[in-house]
């Protein structure tokens, strides 16, 4: 399961709304090779639902995750963060052993 906090919640929703997203348009986060410690994540819009996709739904927010990026992702917070030391989101991972200084990347 992945969890979406309050801040992240809403952030979907504006950026939804400021990018004209259908409603049917679902988060999709996936992890993908690269970044330097390894593995990096993904996150986007998606409207498609594939049947191999696992979908969870946490504070009012869908989440589409492929087989393979569950495995990483399995106990994750999304957070939205806008202070001083930079803006975007970030995830919270307790199956990661070592992250970058961005957060974009993890290693297991």
């Amino acid at each position: 399961m992945i969890i979406v906090s309050d801040k992240a919640k809403e952030r979907i929703l504006e950026l939804k709304q400021e990018e004209g997203r259908k409603d049917n348009e679902n988060i999709r986060v996936s992890v993908k090779g690269g970044g330097c410690s390894g593995l990096m994540y993904d996150l986007g819009f998606d409207e498609n639902i594939a049947d191999s996709d696992k979908v969870f739904e946490d504070n009012g927010i869908k989440i589409l995750v492929d087989k393979k990026s569950l495995l990483y992702l399995a106990g994750t917070t999304l957070e939205f963060t806008d202070g001083l030391n930079g803006k975007g989101f970030q995830f919270v991972n307790p199956n990661a052993s070592r992250t970058c200084g961005c957060g974009e990347s993890f290693a297991i």
